[in-house]
This record gives structure tokens, C-alpha cells and sequence, in this order.
């Protein structure tokens, strides 16, 4: 099992091949916060994990282990990112507050909480009742 540090860089790899086509270590570095000495060991544990193909000085792409991850990674960070919206939490708190839980949670509460997702989806007046009572409370 991956940490949540790998991960953190995985989704980071994944986000970026997606935008852009490639992933390079200042990209990772700038977008993680971290130096890109940090990255480079990261990259190098990932490759030997079997994520991603890793040649020194030529860059590196996911492999098919490390696309899947990254896929499961980046619906996880979006399905939490729409559950907090729909629970009507505000909206300049919600990336952080993903990025504070995502790694602590079972990929069966992330299941869990799809179906929530589809539920309320399923009839708006649901949300609509739903943030009716989170105002009632806050009132």
C-alpha cells in the first residue's frame, strides 16, 4: 500500500500528464510545496515500487499500476471535494479540508460516500432540505 505521500505525489504525476502531457520534477516540487531533491527520492521509491518508469536525466510516465492509482486518487479527491459542497461547506475551505482527510479514510467510506453523493443528486430538493437545516442550525 502506497502512503499518503506517495500518493499525494501520484495524483500530483497524474493531475499534471493529464493537463499538460508530461510531469517534470520542478512542476511536482512547485505544486507539492516541497524541494525537488524531495522529489527526486520520491520518484525514485515510486519507480522501484513499480508506479512509474523512472530513467535518470530522461523523466519518467506512470506506469498502467501507477495510472490506476492515480486515477482512484484524483475521483477520491473530487468525490470528497463534492460531498463537502453539497454538505455546504464553504467553498474556499473545501480543498484544504479534502487534502486534510483524503488519506484517512477507507476506500469503503469513499464508497460510502458516493452513495450519499448519489442520493442527494438523485433529488435536488434533498440538498435544498439539506442546507435549509444546515442554515436552521447556524442560525
Amino acid at each position: 500500500m502506497p502512503t499518503p505521500s506517495m500518493e499525494d505525489y501520484v495524483e500530483q504525476i497524474h493531475n499534471l500528464m493529464q493537463s499538460k502531457g508530461y510531469a517534470r520534477v520542478s512542476d511536482i516540487a512547485e505544486a507539492l510545496e516541497v524541494h525537488p531533491s524531495s522529489v527526486t527520492k520520491m520518484v525514485q521509491k515510486l519507480d522501484k515500487d513499480g508506479y512509474l518508469n523512472y530513467e535518470k536525466y530522461r523523466g519518467f510516465i506512470l506506469t498502467a499500476k501507477g495510472q490506476k492509482l492515480g486515477k482512484r486518487l484524483v475521483y477520491r479527491h473530487e468525490l470528497l471535494e463534492e460531498f463537502l459542497e453539497i454538505i455546504g461547506v464553504d467553498s474556499d475551505k473545501i480543498y484544504d479540508d479534502v487534502e486534510g482527510i483524503e488519506h484517512h479514510l477507507s476506500w469503503n467510506s469513499i464508497d460510502r460516500i458516493g452513495d450519499l453523493i448519489q442520493y442527494f443528486k438523485a433529488d435536488s430538493i434533498r440538498v435544498d432540505h439539506l442546507r435549509e437545516t444546515n442554515e436552521e442550525s447556524e442560525a
